[in-house]
């Protein structure tokens, strides 16, 4: 409870303070077993139809107020964080794959690839990885799993922004490119605009064709289906 003579600015940051604090318990557990280097991990983009699936791993150099679970942020709030993040000295990766790899090689592989990846863009590299609800394989570092982890660690909720925000800026420009299917609007997921988009245009290049709303869209003749492996 605040005290009395405290003003509603102060208690707001006291209880901002105390949610950050209870946000960094994992990476404080870890640093008590000798991790100096605590990434979180988190990807961005499973569910669409179209673009890129993108991760990201943050090993934060401090804690940074209003970092929250990224689906819990407007749009203007998780671009305002990702500035800080990136202009702060926070190490931070990326790792992206492409809808084209994404169909030959599968959803989830495609999301172990991604996260991969961006824990490999980290230099120097983390020894311990705090992963939103995978265990991921084929990295070198001990992996701790966190169902809802970006809600529960504040270094994933910082992964969980920089991915999102990193892949909806792709969609932006992939909106530029191929205005006629709203990918600015929808990001690639499948509404009701979307789908009427791929029924009288077919599929791009940038759409997951491995994924059934898109494999069974009629081809509009445009843009040739990928060689068969």
């Amino acid at each position: 409870m605040p005290r009395k003579h405290d003003t509603a600015p102060e208690a707001a940051a006291e209880r901002e303070a105390a949610r950050l604090h209870a946000m960094l318990e994992f990476e404080r557990q870890a640093a008590e077993n000798g991790f100096l280097r605590v990434a979180g991990v988190d990807e961005a983009g499973r569910g669409p139809l179209a673009g890129p699936l993108a991760a990201a791993a943050v090993v934060l150099a401090f804690p940074v107020a209003g970092l929250d679970d990224s689906k819990k942020l407007t749009e203007a709030r998780r671009e305002e964080l990702y500035e800080t993040l990136i202009a702060g000295p926070h190490a931070i990766g990326v790792g992206l794959v492409e809808a084209g790899e994404l169909d030959r090689i599968g959803l989830q592989p495609a999301n172990y690839a991604a996260m991969a990846r961006a824990v490999a863009a980290l230099s120097p590299p983390p020894d311990f990885l705090l992963v939103d609800g995978f265990a991921l394989p084929g990295v070198v570092q001990p992996v701790l799993r966190l169902v809802k982890g970006d809600r529960r660690s504040l270094s994933i909720a910082a992964a969980s922004i920089i991915a999102k925000v990193t892949r909806d800026r792709r969609m932006k420009r992939m909106d530029e490119q191929w205005p006629q299917y709203g990918f600015g609007r929808h990001k690639g997921y499948g509404t009701a605009d979307h789908l009427e988009a791929l029924r009288r245009h077919g599929p791009c290049p940038e759409h997951r064709r491995s994924f059934a709303p898109v494999g069974g869209a009629p081809e509009a003749g445009l843009w040739p289906a990928p060689p068969e492996e």
